[in-house]
């Protein structure tokens, strides 16, 4: 599901999990777990063709309300404590990063991109934005948040360049040594003075988060609606038909 190496000053956490690595409760613990029990720089990364394709939702239409509030739980949980992870994270985006898994990218410090596509397509099935995963992509993509948000298409990894989505473009084979030279570079930084300005650059998002999280019950309705569940059911219809 998760799988942890230690590089001397850094943690790479691989997401193995299925064949897209796709988020659903025993995921996000996992990663949420892993990422607070660390003291070190961080890369995460994932398998295959696929960083992470989002939430499984198969699991949501399976579920229905109970276990899809456990999820947007799971979800914001997640993406926060990697948002906050006091040292350096860095996304070794290996291949398609959609939706959540895009998210969860861009919760990191720097994102590094070798192939694949990227976006934000939570609106293409219907689904609102959690306000932690909002926060975090107005944080990530500042002005570029909209337009990325809104338009919920997927791109290649060198308009996700223009888009500010990911920082740097690498070869495959280079990604991984790359995102742990980053990573081990800035690790060997000031931690209390890299921690402090993480904490200072994050309190416009973590102050929008604590303000307006309880709107989140809204949220669960828009995931939860009729509506919503029909579109699920179209989008799973599609992907099963390639």
């Amino acid at each position: 599901m998760l799988i942890t190496e230690d590089l001397d000053d850094v943690a790479v956490l691989r997401i193995e999990h299925g064949r897209v690595g796709a988020l659903d409760v025993e995921l996000l613990n996992a990663l949420t777990e892993a990422v607070a029990a660390s003291d070190r720089a961080l890369v995460i990364t994932g398998s295959g063709s696929c960083f992470c394709a989002g939430v499984d939702l198969r699991r949501i239409l399976d579920g229905g309300r109970p276990y899809t509030e456990e999820l947007l739980a799971a979800l914001s949980q997640t993406f926060r404590v990697v948002f906050d992870h006091p040292r350096p994270t860095v996304a070794a985006v290996n291949g398609h990063a959609i939706a959540g898994g895009c998210v969860l990218a861009l919760a990191c410090d720097l994102r590094l991109m070798s192939g694949g596509r990227i976006g934000l397509t939570e609106l293409a099935v219907g689904v609102p934005f959690p306000t932690t995963a909002l926060e975090v992509v107005r944080h990530a993509l500042g002005s570029r948040a909209g337009q990325v948000l809104l338009g919920a298409q997927p791109t290649d990894r060198e308009r996700a360049l223009a888009l500010g989505t990911v920082d740097e473009l690498t070869e495959p084979a280079e990604l991984l040594p790359r995102a742990v030279a980053l990573a081990t570079e800035l690790a060997a930084r000031s931690p209390e003075s890299y921690r402090l300005a993480k904490v200072q650059l994050h309190r416009p998002a973590n102050a929008a988060i604590e303000a307006t999280s309880d709107g989140d019950a809204t949220v669960l309705d828009g995931w939860t609606s009729d509506d919503t569940r029909l579109r699920v059911e179209a989008a799973l219809a599609a992907l099963s038909g390639r």
